[in-house]
């Protein structure tokens, strides 16, 4: 055998052997983030404020039992949106920027990532944004109703009338979020570091979106558009499950999106009618997706993520032949290879966040019709 080619064998068996040992059980403190072991930035992270608050939200009259017998009877509250916040000293003069997670997920998603690098949440504020990351409502720090539950407990409800709760495991992870098309084994050129994957799989949680525990339509579509028009238009950001969030949002009220940013959406919607469609071409809008678009989720509805991708290319042709500002962010096409479903957390993260960057600037903060920043 060719030396080289043998000694290539024998590089890639070397790696997918570390990766898959890291994946199978390598000790916590390798590789990932670690209080131990903290990544500081160079430059120290000046806020004109920080801090957290709640939207939208109702009140609901519950029983001894919903509440859990702790006490009698009374009002709480339900369906509310937890935000949390930075604003950079002197980021009034930017547009700010929300980012919602997407499915069995948190806001988690846009922090430090798993491998203890800088999230996009701290890089866009450190760009001048403020930037707001939600917890959806029903998951995180967003909390969830917990009284049907407590009846089917006390024997008031059937068990069926439960909604489910849903969680990847770890095993689908790597095909559903393309580190590789099976588990322990990495693409050659993945971006994701999978060898933190143990860390990605902390931040994982129950999610009732798809199991009937959040309401139709969801709270969170509501939130976001009422957190949008609050900040006086935002450049809406979703992920996945929450990827087209951000053109739902804008449709319930145009003016709380100033940009919307489609980051590896389930699916883009096709059914949009012409009306709406000429509400989406006033604001413009970026879809982001990966590498490796060909791969199986290996999930009970399989399907291949460039199903995803080309519904999104089929939104964009509409609202560009009605006037709009859309168009597709695929690193592939800019020699950019082995991002994943979780771009955000990718190794080059911030390589895509100052692409994102560099549209919010020579679009977004473009007035229409005057010629692109350079």
């Amino acid at each position: 055998m060719n030396r080289t080619i043998l000694s290539g064998c024998l590089q890639r068996t070397l790696w997918t052997g570390l990766v898959t040992l890291a994946w199978l059980g390598a000790p916590g403190w390798l590789a990932a983030q670690s209080i131990r072991d903290p990544k500081m930035p160079d430059k120290p992270l000046v806020l004109a404020a920080q801090g957290s608050f709640f939207v939208g939200g109702q009140k609901a009259r519950q029983t001894r039992n919903e509440l859990g017998n702790l006490g009698p009877e009374g009002n709480i509250t339900v369906h509310q949106m937890y935000v949390r916040f930075m604003i950079p000293k002197g980021g009034e003069r930017n547009p700010p920027v929300v980012m919602v997670h997407g499915a069995t997920l948190t806001g988690k998603s846009w922090e430090t990532t798993p491998d203890g690098r800088m999230g996009w949440d701290e890089y866009f504020v450190r760009k001048g944004h403020p930037v707001y990351v939600p917890d959806q409502v029903g998951r995180g720090r967003s909390g969830f109703n917990q009284a049907v539950f407590n009846n089917v407990r006390a024997g008031l409800a059937p068990p069926a009338s439960q909604p489910g709760f849903l969680r990847f495991s770890d095993e689908i992870v790597w095909p559903n979020f393309r580190f590789g098309a099976r588990p322990g084994e990495p693409y050659p050129e993945t971006k994701f570091p999978v060898s933190a994957v143990d860390e990605l799989s902390k931040q994982g949680v129950p999610d009732l979106t798809f199991g009937g525990g959040v309401p139709m339509p969801n709270p969170t579509l509501r939130a976001l558009a009422e957190l949008g028009r609050e900040l006086r238009g935002a450049i809406l950001m979703g992920h996945s499950q929450s990827g087209s969030f951000p053109l739902e949002a804008a449709l319930l009220d145009p003016a709380a999106a100033r940009g919307l940013v489609l980051v590896e959406p389930g699916r883009c919607p096709g059914n949009y009618n012409d009306e709406q469609i000429r509400k989406l071409a006033a604001i413009p809008i970026l879809a982001v997706y990966g590498d490796y678009l060909d791969t199986s989720t290996g999930m009970s509805n399989d399907h291949f993520w460039k199903l995803s991708y080309d519904s999104c290319q089929a939104l964009i042709q509409r609202i560009n032949a009605a006037g709009g500002r859309a168009q597709m962010l695929y690193p592939p096409e800019r020699g950019i290879r082995g991002n994943s479903y979780m771009i955000m957390q990718d190794t080059n993260n911030l390589q895509i966040a100052d692409l994102i960057l560099a549209w919010i600037r020579s679009v977004v903060m473009r007035p229409a019709g005057a010629p692109r920043r350079k």
